[in-house]
């Protein structure tokens, strides 16, 4: 009897807490079929009155919507192909290989994570001005092709996968190019697609970094986008409501796809070694 009541107030918790979560995603969605005029009046209701897709419309037709949600979807997937690939080369090496210094390479990768990143702006801003890389590309994804954080989580993945197996593949010939791509990772994808949801939802939501270093309207992200938005003296919180419900689509297909590996990627990467 006792286990059966905490069961249901462990239920009930979950229930308020999914509820608390979603309900101001499904309030967004239901506002963007609304005017600017009910949106801020006094008197709200959940569904709208007089259901409209003009906000939609006019997103896409007087605002470079298109243009921001392609920037932001390449930049987003190539920082997670790229950060994810140096994370699982990186970490492979580091727990598998004996070389001088190993362990002093991963200490100091994993203190960059105690780092907040916004004390590293300044530095690696002044870093893109001295190259002359601002406002190009370059400056933005240069410093997001490495995470400490995947590269950790790899190296303890790594740890799952025997020795005995890479050395069978080194004796039957096969080079570490080969044990590399066709052994370690395929033994890693549960953990390579669970850095991959944080990596492309970190980039994906990116603003400070473009911020600081794209100058042009038309290269600039999602994220920047949407501010042109809020004006002055008023924001046309129809018109954002629908940017930002259009915004999330890549965000939760990502997760829906890859859903079923991400808690064993994350478990595999619990601390071992």
């Amino acid at each position: 009897m006792k286990r059966k009541t905490q069961a249901i107030i462990l239920h009930a918790v979950l229930l308020v807490c999914s509820i608390a979560t979603i309900l101001p995603f499904l309030w967004m969605l239901s506002s963007s079929f609304k005017t600017n005029v009910e949106i801020n009046a006094l008197a709200q209701t959940f569904f709208p009155k007089n259901p409209t897709v003009q906000n939609y419309i006019d997103v896409v037709q007087k605002f470079n919507f298109l243009g921001y949600f392609r920037n932001s979807l390449v930049y987003a997937l190539i920082v997670t192909v790229v950060s994810v690939y140096t994370s699982a080369l990186t970490g492979f090496v580091l727990c598998k290989y004996q070389f001088r210094g190993r362990q002093a390479v991963f200490t100091m990768i994993m203190l960059t994570m105690l780092v907040p990143g916004v004390v590293t702006i300044i530095p690696r801003y002044s870093l893109m001005q001295g190259l002359g890389w601002l406002d190009s590309y370059k400056a933005l994804l240069l410093p997001s092709l490495f995470t400490s954080f995947g590269i950790f989580m790899m190296r303890q993945a790594s740890y799952a996968i025997p020795n005995e197996m890479l050395e069978s593949a080194r004796i039957d010939g096969a080079n570490e190019f080969y044990i590399f791509h066709r052994i370690v990772l395929p033994q890693l994808h549960n953990s390579i697609i669970s850095i991959s949801i944080f990596q492309f939802l970190w980039a994906w939501d990116d603003y400070l970094w473009p911020y600081l270093v794209i100058r042009t309207e038309k290269k600039q992200m999602l994220s920047i986008g949407l501010n042109l938005f809020s004006g002055r003296f008023s924001t046309d919180y129809a018109g954002l409501f629908a940017a930002t419900s259009i915004a999330i689509i890549p965000v939760v297909v990502f997760y829906i796809i890859f859903q079923k590996h991400f808690v064993e990627g994350v478990s595999s990467a619990s601390i071992k070694g």
